[in-house]
């Protein structure tokens, strides 16, 4: 033969041996599983890494995927049950809830979950199965438990009836988990102004009571201002009335020491008094006890020439010499 036809005989050999390898031949990685099918049935599962083999042009693989993988549930309204009437006993419905939630899950059972939904309707079924059970759990719960009380116990309890819902698709549910759940737009607007008004009522009252508070203080202080001032009005008229009485004392001790230099004393500080620039004009009788002093140091009447002694200033206290400034 010649060696153009031999070495073409070698090339067609080694490439239906490479065909006939490739087909025989695959690799499983870690984060997939295999299912072998041979002529449409299902021959064998392999989960574990590594090189394989199969019968070229009759067997066929489906990979499978091994990882963590997500499923989200579009946001829906619920009815979740009202706060329970502890008169009746009875549970109203009627609370309206707005809830996106999501799944992780993962395959365990590549054969039945071929056999059952496959590749393209795993999703679409294990979302039916998230909302129907979302739906039954939050059914059963208040607007308190989902949003606050007892939010981790719901979300296990749907983790549990998916993943009994799923077993007969090769599928384990890991976590189911709520990420919103709010009330809907027309009931937000409501609950905000009721919170509103509420925090409206709390304002006025505290108001009210401050102004009960500063109307006792004002009362309290007024009332305490008011003792106060008596008290001192009461110390000040006493007081006042001492230093008169020692005043009066003063002027009688010193009346019966000289009483006619007090006389005299006294009628000066009078004449001092009465003739200030702002005041000069005196309408008396000429022969008042007044001008007793002006004819004759000595004070006697200008009429009967008498010496005139004045009573003491305690016991006149309207005669012109106890004037004071």
């Amino acid at each position: 033969m010649k060696p153009g036809l031999v070495g073409g005989a070698v090339a067609v050999v080694l490439i239906l041996v490479l065909i006939v390898a490739y087909s025989t031949f695959f690799a499983v990685y870690q984060t997939r599983q295999a299912l072998v099918v041979r002529l449409g049935q299902p021959v064998r599962v392999i989960t574990e890494p590594g090189l394989n083999a199969k019968l070229p042009f009759i067997d066929s693989v489906i990979y499978i995927d091994k990882r963590i993988l997500n499923i989200e549930s579009q946001a829906q309204e619920v009815n979740a049950q009202s706060q329970d009437d502890s008169h009746t006993g009875s549970v109203q419905v009627g609370e309206r809830l707005v809830v996106d939630a999501f799944a992780r899950y993962r395959i365990t059972d590549a054969l039945k979950f071929y056999q059952t939904v496959g590749q393209t309707g795993a999703n679409s079924q294990l979302a039916i199965l998230l909302n129907s059970s979302l739906r039954r759990v939050l059914g059963s719960a208040t607007l308190a438990d989902v949003v606050r009380n007892k939010r981790e116990e719901l979300m296990a309890k749907m983790r549990d009836q998916l993943d009994e819902e799923a077993k007969p698709f090769g599928i384990h549910v890991i976590d189911v988990r709520i990420r919103r759940a709010d009330l809907p737009e027309a009931n937000s607007q409501a609950v905000y102004s009721r919170m509103q008004t509420e925090r409206q009522r709390e304002a006025a009252e505290f108001r009210a009571e401050g102004n009960q508070k500063a109307t006792e203080i004002r009362a309290k202080a007024d009332r305490d201002v008011t003792v106060l001032l008596a008290e001192a009005n009461s110390q000040a008229q006493t007081i006042r009335g001492q230093g008169d009485a020692d005043r009066n004392r003063i002027f009688a001790e010193a009346y019966n020491q000289d009483p006619g230099f007090f006389s005299f004393y006294r009628s000066m500080q009078a004449y001092e008094k009465s003739m200030l620039s702002s005041n000069t004009r005196l309408v008396l009788r000429p022969d008042s006890d007044f001008f007793r002093y002006f004819g004759d140091p000595s004070g006697k009447n200008l009429l009967d020439g008498a010496t005139a002694v004045p009573a003491p200033a305690a016991a006149n206290p309207a005669h012109p010499a106890n004037a004071t400034k």
